[in-house]
């Protein structure tokens, strides 16, 4: 049901490692599923520091406005800006080309708190 490959938050986001030590970071296909149709996006800006469970950016749907929450804390080292002409992508292709930002996290450790597959499932199976 999910990429088994990447971490997720309660939030309903992912965390996939990529290179460099970076993280991306996206929404889950259920909160993409939740949300409706994304017709905003607001992300942080490349150099912008963030702190692990702070707000980072927003998401507006059709439904209503959501907070982006960081996963990590560090400094953002790419977004994805083709989500200012094509927000739909967050619901099209969440896990690849709907990717929100990379963050490099300032510690590393962070990432082995994220939820599993399995255990993200067992969240939302709860809700």
């Amino acid at each position: 049901m999910h990429p088994r490959d990447i971490k997720y938050t309660a939030e309903h986001e992912w965390v996939r490692e990529v290179a460099d030590g970076a993280v991306r970071i996206g929404i889950t296909d259920f909160a993409q599923d939740s949300l409706g149709d994304i017709v905003y996006v607001q992300l942080p800006e490349v150099g912008d520091n963030v702190e692990a469970g702070s707000p980072m950016g927003e998401l507006e749907s059709t439904k209503s406005v959501s907070d982006l929450f960081a996963p990590v804390s560090g400094t953002v080292t790419a977004r994805n800006d083709e989500l200012e002409a094509t927000p739909e992508l967050c619901n099209t292709d969440s896990y690849g080309e709907g990717w929100l930002v990379e963050i490099r996290p300032s510690d590393p450790a962070q990432l082995e708190g994220l939820l599993s597959a399995s255990d993200y499932e067992a969240t939302i199976a709860s809700t």
